[in-house]
C-alpha cells in the first residue's frame, strides 16, 4: 500500500507486521533513515541480511527462502536489498504471495517511474508498504533541521535552522552530519541540550557557496577528468580540500537532484531552473540546465551519498582524509564522462 509519513512510521514501530517495506524516490538519503529506524526496531542484535536486486534476478526464489529462514544466531532477522528495480519482481511477488514468513524485508530502490512493476505491485500488495523521499522544500527542510536537530541535543532558533537547512541543500544526510558537528563542537546531548547560534555555524560550518570552486563543479558533473586534475592541485594550494570541496559540490548536485524530479514531471531544463523558490541567473542557467539533462536522479541520488560517505571517511579520526574526497570526486567524474 501506498504510506504517508506517519503511516510508515508506524509500520516501522511494528515491522513483524509488514512483509515488506520499498522505499524508493529520488532522497536515498531520506530512504537509508529509514532503513535505520527498521534496523533499531528489529532491535541491537537481529541478524540482517544484505542481497542485491542482481542476486535476486538470477534467484527469484532467494528472498522469500531467507525470509522464512531461522537466524543462525537464534534471534530476529531482516533482510535489506539495495540496488533493486523491476528485476526483482519475480522475487518480490514469490515474497508478497508466500503463505507465512518471519522476517521483513525493506528494497531501497531509489526514483522509480510510476510505471514501474515493483512500485504497482508494492501499492496494490495489503502485507506491504511503499513509501516515497523526496527532496524537501524550503520549508520542509527548515523542520526537518529542528527535528534533527532534537535528537542531537541541540537547540535551534528558525532562523538558525534555516541557514543550516539552505546551506546542505535541504539534504537529510547532509543536514544531519553538520548537526553531528554542531553537537560535537558544543559538547550537546539530548541529556544535555546545548544552544546552536550563528557563530557556532560561522566557526565550524563548511560553507555551501561555490565561489572559487565552481570550476572543479563543473569539471566533475561534467566529466572532465584533467580539468579537474588542475583544478584540484589550484584549490590545495590555496589551502581548500576535502569538505571545504565536496560541500558546494553536494550543493550543486541536490540542486540538480531537484531540477532533474521538475524534468522528470514534464517541465524543460529551462523551465526547472525557474520553479518558485530556484532563483538562478541566465548563466547559471546555461552551465546546469544540460546537466540536469544528462544525469538521471538515481545517479545523483548516488553521487550524493558517496560525496557524504567520503565527509565523513575525511572527518574520521585515523582515516585517509583528504584523499577520500578525491577519490570520489575522480569517480563521480568519470561517471559523468559516460553520460556525455
Amino acid at each position: 500500500m501506498k504510506a504517508n509519513r506517519p503511516q510508515v512510521e508506524r509500520a516501522l514501530g511494528k515491522p513483524a507486521d509488514t512483509r515488506l517495506f520499498l522505499f524508493h524516490g529520488p532522497d536515498e538519503a531520506g530512504s537509508r533513515a529509514l532503513v535505520r529506524r527498521l534496523g533499531e526496531a528489529m532491535g541491537p542484535d537481529a541478524e540482517r541480511v544484505d542481497l542485491k536486486g542482481s542476486e535476486l534476478k538470477d534467484d527469484p526464489a532467494r528472498l522469500a527462502d531467507e525470509v522464512a529462514s531461522i537466524s543462525m544466531f537464534g534471534g530476529s532477522r531482516w533482510i535489506l536489498v539495495e540496488q533493486a528495480g523491476d528485476e526483482s519482481l519475480p522475487a518480490v511477488e514469490a515474497l508478497l504471495e508466500a503463505a507465512a514468513a518471519g522476517n521483513p524485508v525493506a528494497i531501497v530502490a531509489g526514483a522509480l517511474k510510476p510505471a514501474s512493476k515493483l512500485l504497482k505491485l508494492a501499492l496494490a500488495a495489503p502485507n506491504a508498504v511503499a513509501f516515497g523521499s523526496y527532496l524537501p522544500d524550503s520549508g520542509e527542510a527548515d523542520k526537518l533541521v529542528l527535528a534533527l536537530a532534537r535528537d542531537h541535543g541541540l537547540v535551534v532558533r528558525g532562523d538558525v535552522a534555516h541557514r543550516i537547512a539552505d546551506a546542505c541543500g535541504g539534504n537529510r544526510a547532509v543536514i544531519d552530519q553538520e548537526l553531528i558537528k554542531y553537537a560535537l563542537y558544543l559538547d550537546a546531548s539530548v541529556e544535555a541540550p546545548k544552544p546552536l547560534e550563528h557563530d557556532t555555524v560561522d566557526a565550524v560550518g563548511s560553507g555551501a557557496d561555490e565561489g572559487d570552486v565552481s570550476k572543479l563543479i563543473n569539471a566533475v558533473i561534467d566529466g572532465d577528468a584533467a580539468a579537474l586534475e588542475v583544478e584540484i592541485a589550484r584549490l590545495r594550494a590555496e589551502g581548500r580540500a576535502g569538505i571545504g570541496v565536496t560541500r558546494p559540490l553536494i550543493g550543486r548536485l541536490t540542486l540538480l537532484a531537484r531540477m532533474r524530479a521538475d524534468i522528470e514531471q514534464g517541465k524543460s531544463g529551462g523551465g526547472a531552473m525557474t520553479s518558485p523558490g530556484r532563483p538562478m541567473f541566465w548563466r547559471d542557467e546555461k552551465t546546469m540546465a544540460p546537466q540536469a539533462r544528462r544525469w538521471r536522479s538515481p545517479l545523483l541520488a548516488k553521487a550524493i551519498s558517496r560525496l557524504v560517505e567520503a565527509e565523513r571517511q575525511v572527518m574520521s579520526p585515523g582515516g585517509p582524509g583528504d584523499v577520500a574526497a578525491d577519490a570520489e570526486l575522480f569517480a563521480i567524474c568519470r561517471q559523468a564522462a559516460r553520460l556525455r
